[in-house]
Order: structure tokens, then sequence, then C-alpha cells
């Protein structure tokens, strides 16, 4: 019985990403996004898009606020292309504004990054969850993390069930009236130092729901936020990558 599951081991062969930098995404993935010089109706670009995420003069994107539909790359191929980029988490809202010409990546502001945050959580970091008014499509893509290919236990990075256990939270979701309360209990219950975490649109920004009086999103105005990971929804290596980096975590299988 051994021999057979050693042999069967040996023909599935490794099912996780042995260096998750380096593997690419089909074409159809959407992320960081290139802005030609070229011109165009920059009112007529503006208008397409659904979250006001794209300014005018210079044309900017504004990837806290993109829901990653295309509208603006299918309206106007020759101005906007979406690369396959996944690399797009930072520490710094404003540099997920994408301007215009720029083909620069999307990194980390090193200066930014409390000393607490490598010295306590470079081997073990465990985070807690908290779906506040979520439509499931981030909670199910950070749900990915820890399957076979993604594996991010292997950083000792886990999500856990009990807030008092966790080094931080992970807010999915634009933060409704109702879920307000619960983000702030939550937080409470984790003890110093702590991280704070936004994952896709909807939590950096409101989404499609900004602005809208169901939200309450007052808790992110009292606290300062040590990871953003943009997309609508975020790419399971968009988070593992961010997390990495910010611990400064070797990426390669360990």
């Amino acid at each position: 019985m051994i021999l057979e599951d050693i042999k069967l081991l040996h023909q599935l062969g490794k099912q996780f990403i042995p260096d998750v930098s380096k593997p690419k995404v089909p074409g159809p993935f959407k992320g960081r996004p290139e802005i030609s010089r070229a011109t165009v109706d920059e009112d007529a670009l503006v208008a397409c898009c659904p979250t006001q995420a794209i300014q005018k003069s210079p044309v900017r994107i504004d990837l806290g606020k993109c829901v990653m539909c295309g509208e603006c790359s299918f309206a106007f191929p020759e101005k906007i292309h979406f690369t396959t980029d996944y690399k797009i988490a930072t520490n710094v809202r404003e540099r997920l504004i994408i301007a215009e010409g720029s083909t620069e990546p999307i990194v980390l502001d090193e200066s930014k990054v409390r000393q607490e945050i490598r010295s306590l959580f470079g081997r073990s970091l465990k985070l807690r969850e908290i779906s506040a008014a979520g439509s499931n499509a981030d909670e199910a893509e950070l749900n990915a993390v820890g399957n076979p290919n993604f594996d991010m236990g292997r950083f000792g990075i886990e999500f856990l069930a009990s807030p008092r256990h966790t080094d931080g939270i992970v807010i999915t979701g634009p933060i409704s009236e109702n879920m307000a309360e619960a983000v702030q209990i939550c937080y409470d219950a984790v003890p110093s130092p702590k991280l704070i975490i936004l994952a896709g649109t909807d939590a950096i920004s409101g989404g499609i729901f900004a602005g809208s009086d169901a939200l309450n999103r007052s808790f992110l105005d009292k606290y300062p936020v040590d990871l953003y990971v943009p997309g609508n929804p975020p790419h399971p290596l968009t988070f593992v990558n961010g997390i990495l980096e910010l611990l400064r975590k070797r990426r390669d299988s360990v």
C-alpha cells in the first residue's frame, strides 16, 4: 500500500507552484495597466468607467477603484492595455494610481514598512479575514491561497478563526453599516502590534458601492493600512506576493 502511494505521488509530481513570483497567468487576466500617450477623447474615456477610476489631463487609472471590467481598454485599445503583471500590491495608497506613459512596476515603499512587521512576523503570520459585506468573490480567492497550488501555509502564513490568536486582519468588502461594528470588535481583539490588509477594490475604495449610504468606512479613517491588494477580485498570486514582499520573505519553495 505504501509503495502504491509513493508511486502515485511520483506520477502526480509537485502540485504547488515552486516559486510564486514567476508563474505566468492566462491572457484574460487583467493586472497592471499601461496607458499610452495616444490622443483620444478623454471625456469619453472617463465616462466609460463605472467607478470613476479614470482621471484625465493626464490620463490616470486608480487601481484602488478599478473593478477590472476592461471597458476602457475595449473602447480605447490604443490608449489602455492591461498587462498580466499580478504583482500590484503596495503599502502606499497613491502608488495604486497608474500614470500615462508609466511602465514602472508597483512596489512597496520600504520607508513606510513598520519595523515590527518584519521583526515579529517575518517567520510566522496569522491573519483573520473579515468579509465586511463582500460579494464572496474576494473571499473565494483568499480561500484559494491555502490550496495545494499556492500553498501560502508553507511560508508560515495562515488564516485563523479567532482574532485573539492572530497578528492582523484582512478586510474584504466595502464595509457596510451593519458590519462596521463587527470590524471594530474583531480588530480590537487582535493583540498589538497588528496589521491591517485591504484585499480587493471594494475594501480599498468601496468599489461600485462607493458613496452609498449603506456603507460605514469610518474604521479606515482611524488606523493606518499596512497593505493594499487591488483586484476585483484580487488574484491569489497578488495577495501572496504582496504579503511576502511586506515580510521580505523568499518566494521560492521552502
